[in-house]
């Protein structure tokens, strides 16, 4: 007699940032609830000012998802963080800081409206979703827990530490309260949060290492980006010419553009390598200069800001991605370029060198900027003497988004997690065995290499 298949679990998932019209965090949010749904019956709760775009997207309210208002403390703040950044993009910690404050209001008013149906069992777990941030509280993960109903937190990440060979980058990017983030792990709240977790999803090798050691056992390692693997792979990276490499990210000095252009100087005035350069920034001007200065502008291109569908036809002509940044939480870039089948070139620290292996692509240590432009120059050429390596790498890095990293397997991995706290399987989940060795704090230096 056949055992009958386990009820989709009915999932409370917390997503304050979670919208199918905006990029980074809301777009991860939204992309991680609408996966979600393909392994469980999930009802989203977010915040208000996503509303009207998730009701374009076809979902009902009330049905699929709950607005919360809570923009009368909410609005002031991020208005307040706003002008603290001082620049678009600019001082994330200053703007993860206020988002701490105004929060727990938005958890608060969950529970007012969904309280009495946890404890009225409508629901078997509550996943909390965004703020990505370790640093921000959970003031309903007890409350829950004290239900009966298991609590899963994450993924979260961010807070890597700044390389000290970059501390100017940090200045430009106005990251003063990053000197002392690490006063979150005091936060009132933050120890009863993460004792209450069933399961603790940390999205980065950093983030697993700012989990005190006696909740290590209800860590599970799962990066929080994710892609659509579509079509065939691509073949221009057997075609004959010089090697076609891209950047693209924001025009800021730690996203290390200027770098990569001084590494590839010499191989683009032998025509032995293009780049593609794509995103805006107030680095852009000087980059164009460092391009005339360096007598390469023949080959390079400054495509600007370009739109998604843009971007991904730049990327599709090219056989390498070429992103020295020094600073990735999650390296979402470098997951849209393995998807399309190109070879990764990166630096070998947090989100970037976690998502590349040996096998599906390339990195740098991470060191002073001259070691960086030294290993990117000898990469650089040693892909432009092997274009056939490159695109067997590329491809390999291809299957690697294919089976790990592509939205639907990400929900898939959550059903494993939902079944382990519910007790529907014995063994803690595992996606990624290989990627945490020693799962300790992140080096400002940089991991392995730089240390030997």
């Amino acid at each position: 007699m056949s055992t009958p298949p386990a009820k989709r679990p009915r999932v409370l998932l917390i997503a304050e940032a979670a919208n199918p019209e905006w990029v980074s965090v809301p777009l991860i949010g939204w992309s991680l609830a609408l996966a979600l749904r393909e392994v469980a019956d999930v009802h989203m709760v977010t915040q208000v000012r996503n509303r009207a775009a998730i009701l374009r997207a076809g979902l009902v309210e009330g049905r699929d998802f709950t607005a919360i208002d809570s923009e009368a403390l909410a609005r002031p703040l991020w208005a307040l963080g706003t002008r603290l950044r001082m620049g678009e993009g600019k001082g994330w910690t200053a703007l993860q800081a206020i988002n701490a404050l105004s929060y727990p209001l938005f958890e608060r008013q969950v529970w007012t409206c969904f309280g009495p149906e946890l404890a009225g069992g409508r629901f078997d777990l509550v996943h909390r979703v965004t703020p990505l941030s370790p640093t921000i509280v959970s003031p309903i993960a007890a409350k829950t827990a004290r239900l009966g109903v298991p609590f899963v937190l994450g993924p979260l990440n961010g807070g890597v530490p700044w390389p000290r060979a970059f501390d100017a980058a940090r200045r430009q990017e106005q990251e003063w309260l990053s000197y002392i983030r690490a006063v979150h792990r005091f936060w009132p709240g933050r120890g009863r949060m993460l004792a209450h977790c069933a399961a603790i999803l940390a999205g980065s090798a950093h983030t697993v290492g700012e989990i005190p050691a006696r909740h290590r056992g209800r860590v599970i390692y799962m990066p929080e980006n994710a892609v659509a693997v579509t079509g065939s792979p691509r073949t221009a990276a057997a075609a004959p010419g010089p090697l076609r490499a891209c950047f693209v990210g924001r025009m800021v000095p730690y996203k290390g553009a200027d770098m990569l252009i001084e590494a590839a100087a010499p191989l683009i005035r032998e025509g032995r390598l293009v780049l593609d350069l794509v995103g805006d920034g107030p680095a852009l001007e000087p980059l164009k200069t460092q391009a005339r200065a360096e007598g390469v502008t023949r080959g390079v291109t400054f495509h600007g800001w370009l739109a998604h569908d843009w971007t991904q036809q730049v990327m599709a002509a090219n056989a390498v991605l070429a992103f020295p940044s020094v600073r990735e939480f999650g390296g979402g870039v470098v997951l849209e370029a393995m998807a399309q089948g190109l070879a990764p070139l990166v630096v070998d620290y947090a989100g970037p060198g976690e998502l590349v292996t040996p096998t599906t692509g390339y990195k740098v240590p991470l060191g002073p900027r001259a070691q960086i432009v030294a290993g990117m120059r000898a990469a650089l050429t040693q892909l432009a003497d092997n274009p056939q390596e490159v695109q067997a790498t590329g491809a390999r890095a291809r299957d690697r988004a294919a089976l790990l990293f592509t939205w639907s397997r990400k929900a898939a991995q959550l059903g494993q997690v939902y079944d382990w706290v519910l007790g529907r399987r014995a063994d803690k989940p595992s996606f990624f065995p290989d990627a945490l060795p020693g799962a300790t704090e992140s080096r400002p230096e940089g991991g392995r290499h730089a240390a030997e």
